[in-house]
Parts: C-alpha cells; sequence; structure tokens
C-alpha cells in the first residue's frame, strides 16, 4: 500500500512537471508568434511610411517636372498634387491600425480586427487609387499631346507610357504582397485563439 501511494504521487509529481513545461512551452510559442506577426506588421508600416514620404515629395517635384521643365498647365500639377494628398491621406488612414506598439500585450481579438480592417481598407483603395490614375496618365496623355502633336515620336510621351506600366506593375505587386500579409497575421491570430 505504501508503495502504491509512493507510485501515485510520483505519477502526480511527474504531470505536474509535464503540465508546467507544456505551459512554459505554449508561452513561448505565444511570443514567438506575437513576435512574428509585430515583425510583419513593422514592414508593412515601414512601406507605409515609405509611400506617404513619396506622396509628400512629388508635389514639389511634379511642379518642376511638369510644369516648369515641360510646360504643362497648372491644373494638371494641382490635380498632381490632389492625387498625392489623396494618396497620402489614405496610407496615413491605414497606417494608423498598424501603429500600435503593444501589439505583443493587446487582445488578439482586438488585433486581429484592427488588421481585418486594414486588410479590407487596403482591398477597397483600388477603386479610388485606379481611377485616380486613369485620369491622371489620361491628362498627362492630354497636355503632352498638347504640347507636341507629334507625340508619338516624343520621349515624354513614352516615358509616361513606360512609366505608367511600370508603376502600375510595382502597385500591384506591393498591394498583393500586402494583402497576403496582413492574411498571414490574422492566420497566426486565429491559430492561436483556436488553440486556446
Amino acid at each position: 500500500m505504501n508503495n502504491e501511494n509512493f507510485d501515485l504521487e510520483n505519477m502526480r509529481l511527474q504531470m505536474e512537471t509535464l503540465k508546467k513545461k507544456l505551459d512554459q512551452q505554449e508561452i513561448v510559442n505565444d511570443r514567438m508568434i506575437r513576435h512574428s506577426m509585430k515583425k510583419t506588421a513593422h514592414t508593412i508600416s515601414r512601406r507605409y511610411y515609405f509611400i506617404m514620404a513619396v506622396c509628400l515629395l512629388m508635389i514639389p517635384y511634379s511642379y518642376w517636372a511638369f510644369v516648369m521643365l515641360n510646360g504643362f498647365s497648372i491644373p494638371f500639377w494641382m490635380f498632381t498634387c490632389f492625387v498625392m494628398l489623396v494618396c497620402f491621406g489614405g496610407t496615413y488612414y491605414n497606417n494608423r491600425n498598424l501603429s500600435d506598439s503593444n501589439m505583443m500585450t493587446n487582445n488578439l481579438v482586438d488585433v486581429r480586427r484592427r488588421m481585418a480592417r486594414a486588410k479590407k481598407f487596403d482591398a477597397y483603395w483600388l477603386l479610388i487609387g485606379i481611377p485616380l490614375a486613369i485620369v491622371f496618365l489620361g491628362w498627362f496623355m492630354y497636355e503632352s499631346y498638347q504640347l507636341h502633336p507629334d507625340a508619338f515620336f516624343n520621349g515624354l510621351f513614352w516615358a509616361g507610357c513606360i512609366g505608367g506600366v511600370i508603376g502600375a506593375i510595382w502597385g500591384f505587386s506591393l498591394h498583393f504582397k500586402t494583402q497576403r500579409q496582413y492574411q498571414e497575421i490574422i492566420d497566426q491570430i486565429e491559430d492561436i485563439t483556436q488553440e486556446n
């Protein structure tokens, strides 16, 4: 009987030790996943800061490049400024969902909701960005043609066409990469919350 009690006590201690190890492992996994989420969110946020800086720098640069250098109209430059400010505002608005320094300690349900909101806004942004880009490129071609009726032989016209294609490819690749990164964060949060 005494030997049996000793065995039961020994098994109980082993179970407690195993449970503590599993709890510690769960805490380590939770921290690693939160760190990975924060790193991914920081990557997206850095990309947004770069885009915001480019938008602001394009305002004076576009005046020099379009008005002073090539003789485009002031209304076209003002529309360019409007497009850049809209892009800056939309990017700044969406970046607020990522700029929480407490992602490591916040409620995961709240973080998931904010990431889903940011992903949705980023997806809907195309409904604003694509029409603005089309109007901008169309106006650019019109201005270029007004200044140089033989626009098909003008370097500025072809530079605009090539720049538009490269910009579209770069923009869509960034968009899809950002969407994947948002989804990675959301999936990681769902994995953690399903385990609990």
